[in-house]
């Protein structure tokens, strides 16, 4: 089981942390390789339409504003809008089973198969992880599909218009909202009421709002938004796991205490 992770800091780092265990775990390849084909050509495809016809002319109103600043925020906006169709429409249709799987994959690989058991069947044996993946017994979700997400997403790019303060305003109010939607399959394992997942999102809101930035940050990049996507939620599934270590330490804490108590009442 890996380390427990100190919570209380560094969470951003969570999304580039799931960069390194993606690309050195090879079980979760196959996972991206069947969406590589479709991710690649629409990715590109959007990207280059969304370049050749509103880029230059949202510069040249940003230059209104901005000046010579308009030409990197005029791209931020570009990626921006690229990021949130090509995350509508895949996350909408194509990503979010394979995401789960993913997310799962790294739980049981990190010693928590059990919890992952209270939504799915697992299988004993397997050639690696993912294959002893089995169907979900309860609804698996990701992310739930945000129609409020994407609208507030479409409201704060103008924000990109603001000179040099704009584009950090937007990306870390998005993260703000985007940010507790990566753990939402693990409120799900965790069977959490409604105002047990609020009061979670409450206590750590600085934290989600940390991963989100760094996870929009990520899939603003051109024909890598994808990858970045499924290598988020390695992230989050790695964050959980170390919550879960953190957990498990303070209740074996507990029970040392109890024990010492009972023991000094028994003497």
């Amino acid at each position: 089981m890996a380390r427990a992770w100190d919570t209380s800091r560094a969470v951003w780092l969570y999304p580039l942390r799931g960069v390194y265990y993606f690309a050195s775990h090879r079980f979760l390849w196959p996972l991206f390789k069947t969406r590589l084909i479709p991710i690649v050509l629409l990715s590109a495809f959007i990207y280059v339409i969304l370049f050749l016809f509103t880029y230059l002319p949202q510069v040249a109103f940003l230059s209104i504003f901005q000046g010579a600043g308009a030409w990197i925020n005029g791209a931020f906006l570009v990626l921006g809008e690229g990021a949130a169709i090509v995350a509508a429409l895949f996350e909408a249709f194509f990503v979010d089973e394979t995401l789960v799987d993913i997310f799962d994959a790294v739980l049981v690989n990190e010693g928590y198969g059990e919890l992952v058991t209270t939504s799915r069947v697992l299988y004993p044996q397997g050639d690696d992880v993912v294959k002893r993946l089995g169907k979900p017994t309860h609804s698996a979700v990701y992310a739930p599909f945000s129609l409020r997400q994407i609208v507030e997403f479409v409201v704060l790019l103008p924000l990109n218009f603001i000179p040099v303060a704009g584009t950090p305003m937007f990306l870390i109010l998005t993260g703000y909202r985007a940010g507790p939607f990566h753990h939402w399959r693990y409120f799900q394992l965790l069977d959490l009421s409604k105002q047990q997942r609020k009061e979670r999102i409450r206590r750590r809101q600085l934290q989600y709002t940390t991963f989100g930035t760094v996870a929009l940050i990520l899939q603003l990049v051109p024909l890598l938004s994808m990858f970045f996507l499924m290598s988020t939620a390695v992230g989050s599934a790695l964050w959980a796991v170390d919550l879960e270590n953190k957990r498990d330490l303070i209740g074996r804490q507990r029970s040392d205490a109890a024990d010492d108590y009972h023991d000094e009442d028994t003497v």
